[in-house]
C-alpha cells in the first residue's frame, strides 16, 4: 500500500528503455543491461504487458533470490497453516481472539501469496513481462489485502480493548455472532475499497517503456506510463491509497490508550503485567507493519527513494507475514501449548 506523491508521475517515455528520473535507478539499470540480465525488446511499447525489473542482478543472484524467497514463502505458509489449524483443533483457543488470530493468519497467506510467487518466476524469467491482466489482477489483490490486514489489526485491537477494559461484560459484547460479522466486514470493506480505481486504470491506455521498476505493480509507476495525464485521476488514487492505512491505525492508537488508562489503574504490579501480556503479541505486530510503512513514508525523499521503496515493501508485504505467527506463539502461553500440541513436539 503505498502514498502516491508527485514525485511517482514524473517518467519519461521518450526512449523505450527511459525510466522515471532517477540517476541511481537509471544508472544501476543501464549497467545491468549489458550485464545481460534479461532481454528487453528493442521497443518495448510493442510488448502485450509491463516489465516488471524487480531486484535487478546477474544470474547467479537471481537464482540465490529465488532459492531465498522460495524458503521464506514456504516457511510463511507453514507458520500461518499451523496457527490455522491449531484454533480449528484446539478447543481451548475457541474464542473471539484466537478466531481472529487464525483469520488474520488466512489472511496473510493470500497476502504474500499476490506477490511472491510472480515474483519467483521473474527471478527465472529472462523477460521479466507481466500481462496487462495479471498487472492489474495483482494490483488489486495486494492492495485490497493489505486493506483487509489493516481493517484486520483494528478489529484485533478493539477485541483487546474490551477484554481489558469490560473484562466483566467482554463475552456479552464480544459474541460470536459480533465477532463473525466483523469478519466479514473487514474483507468486504477490503476489497470494496480498490475496486473502482482498479476499474478506472484497467480502462487506460499505457504508452512508453511500460518499465515498471519494483517487484510488484503499484498505481504510481501504472499511472506514470498512461498515454494521457488525469489530475482527477492521481486525486483519486492519492486520496483513497492512504486512507486505509490512516483510519484504522488512528482507532488502533485509540484503543491502546484507553487500554494504557485502564492498566495503569491496577494496583498490582503483576496484574499490569498480565494485562499487558494480553495485548503484546498485537502490539507488536502493528509495530512491525506500521513501523515500515512510516518510515517509507515518514522520511523525506532521497536519491534512494525506489530502492529504498522496494525494501520496505518486501519487509511489510514479505517480512512480517512471516514473523507474525513467530510473535504470536512466542509470546502467547496458551498458543505456544496448541502448536505444540499440534506439531507434536
Amino acid at each position: 500500500m503505498h502514498f502516491l506523491s508527485q514525485d511517482n508521475f514524473k517518467c519519461n517515455s521518450e526512449s523505450p528503455l527511459s525510466l522515471c528520473h532517477h540517476p541511481v535507478t537509471a544508472g544501476a539499470f543501464t549497467a545491468h543491461r549489458h550485464m545481460k540480465i534479461f532481454n528487453i525488446p528493442s521497443n518495448s511499447s510493442t510488448i502485450s504487458g509491463f516489465l516488471l525489473l524487480g531486484f535487478p542482478c546477474p544470474r547467479e543472484g537471481q537464482i540465490l533470490l529465488f532459492v531465498l524467497f522460495s524458503a521464506v514463502y514456504l516457511l510463511t505458509l507453514m507458520g500461518n497453516g499451523s496457527i490455522i489449524c491449531a484454533v480449528r483443533w484446539d478447543q481451548r483457543l475457541h474464542t473471539p481472539m484466537y478466531i481472529l488470530l487464525a483469520n488474520f493468519s488466512f489472511l496473510e497467506i493470500w497476502y504474500v501469496t499476490s506477490t511472491v510467487p510472480n515474483m519467483l518466476a521473474n527471478f527465472l524469467s529472462d523477460t521479466k513481462v507481466i500481462s496487462f491482466s495479471g498487472c492489474f489482477l495483482q494490483f488489486y489483490f495486494f492492495f485490497s489485502l493489505g486493506s483487509t490486514e489493516c481493517f484486520f489489526l483494528a478489529v484485533m485491537a478493539f477485541d483487546r480493548y474490551l477484554a481489558i477494559c469490560w473484562p466483566l461484560h467482554y463475552l456479552s459484547i464480544m459474541t460470536g455472532r459480533l465477532c463473525t460479522n466483523l469478519v466479514i466486514n473487514c474483507w468486504v470493506f477490503g476489497f470494496l475499497w480498490f475496486l473502482i480505481p482498479i476499474i478506472i486504470i484497467s480502462q487506460m491506455t499505457f504508452c512508453g517503456s511500460r518499465i515498471i521498476d519494483h517487484f510488484l505493480c503499484d498505481p504510481g509507476p501504472l499511472l506514470a506510463l498512461t498515454c494521457k495525464k488525469s489530475r482527477v485521476i492521481e486525486l483519486v488514487f492519492s486520496t483513497l491509497s492512504p486512507l486505509p492505512l490512516i483510519i484504522p491505525f488512528l482507532f488502533i492508537m485509540g484503543s491502546y490508550a484507553l487500554v494504557l488508562k485502564a492498566v495503569l489503574k491496577v494496583p498490582s504490579a503483576s496484574g499490569r503485567r498480565k494485562a499487558f501480556s494480553t495485548c503484546g503479541s498485537h502490539l507488536a505486530v502493528v509495530s512491525l507493519f506500521y513501523g515500515s510503512v512510516l518510515v517509507m513514508y515518514g522520511s523525506p525523499t532521497s536519491e534512494h527513494e525506489v530502492g529504498m521503496q522496494k525494501i520496505v515493501t518486501l519487509f511489510y508485504s514479505v517480512v512480517t507475514p512471516l514473523l507474525n505467527p513467530v510473535i504470536y506463539s512466542l509470546r502467547n502461553k496458551d498458543m505456544k501449548k496448541a502448536m505444540q500440541k499440534f506439531l507434536g513436539i
